[in-house]
């Protein structure tokens, strides 16, 4: 795959994760309510970490690559 391909297919999936997020917004509702993600409010602030989201997108990240990227 070359580097231009690698670049239009990237903008490919930008574009389908941005009309997910926009038009079906209940597919990934489960992002940051996983247990084990870290929501800390206080009158003055907010501090959200989203330690077990980050590992479930990561994964699914690694899982997509090694299907799409195989030779």
């Amino acid at each position: 795959m070359s580097f231009s391909q690698l670049l239009i297919s990237l903008g490919a999936a930008i574009i389908v994760l941005g009309l997910v997020l926009r038009y079906a917004p209940w597919l990934v509702s489960w992002f940051g309510n996983l247990p084990g993600d870290i929501n800390i409010e206080n009158a003055n602030s907010r501090v959200f970490i989203p330690i077990t989201s980050m590992i479930a997108v990561s994964l699914l990240g690694s899982l997509l690559a090694n299907i799409f990227l195989r030779k």
